[in-house]
């Protein structure tokens, strides 16, 4: 089965300021979920100008206490591996990340793209898919994605918020215009 959870946002805020915040965004201590994010690669290709980057997140576990009486949900932490490639010159970047924790048993993936607004090339949009299919776990697949959905819903809202107040903390006001 599986769900979905589609999110956009435009920040009023230059492409360049938007994604120098998001690289920064973690860890805050406005959430406590994310452990650290380590960066593991990265490097421009000399010819289009594009940087990828590859950066691993340790998360705390958040499956509610009752469901980790389930022995392959008792782990402190989950890892997830987040993929990037900013263009400068297109003044986009698309980002994919996966869940590397419960592989056998959960898919989580993610796909977003920051980039120039059509409205105003001041602004910047974000588009963001999230995507979790649970099996192996029986009974428990449907409570799982249920679970997952509402976190997935939650978490990009918080993480919107957390942009939001970076971006004023660091770059002031809006731009209006």
């Amino acid at each position: 089965m599986g769900v979905t959870v589609d999110v956009q946002q435009v920040y009023k805020y230059p492409f360049e300021q938007v994604v120098a915040s998001f690289l920064r965004k973690y860890p805050n201590p406005m959430d406590k979920n994310v452990i650290s994010v380590i960066t593991t690669e990265e490097k421009r290709d000399v010819s289009t100008g594009i940087i990828y980057r590859k950066r691993i997140a340790v998360c705390r576990n958040v499956v509610p206490e009752i469901l980790r009486k389930v022995s392959i949900l008792k782990v402190p932490s989950i890892e997830l591996e987040e993929e990037s490639w900013l263009n400068p010159r297109e003044r986009n970047m698309a980002i994919r990340s996966h869940c590397l924790t419960w592989t056998q048993y959960a898919s989580m993936k993610e796909e977003s793209v920051f980039r120039e607004s059509m409205e105003n090339p001041n602004w910047t949009e974000f588009i963001q898919r999230g995507r979790i299919s649970i099996t192996g776990a029986g009974f428990l697949n449907c409570i799982l994605e249920t679970f997952a959905s509402t976190f997935l819903r939650q978490g990009a809202q918080k993480g919107i918020r957390i942009m939001e107040m970076l971006l004023k903390e660091q770059c002031g006001a809006p731009s209006a215009e």
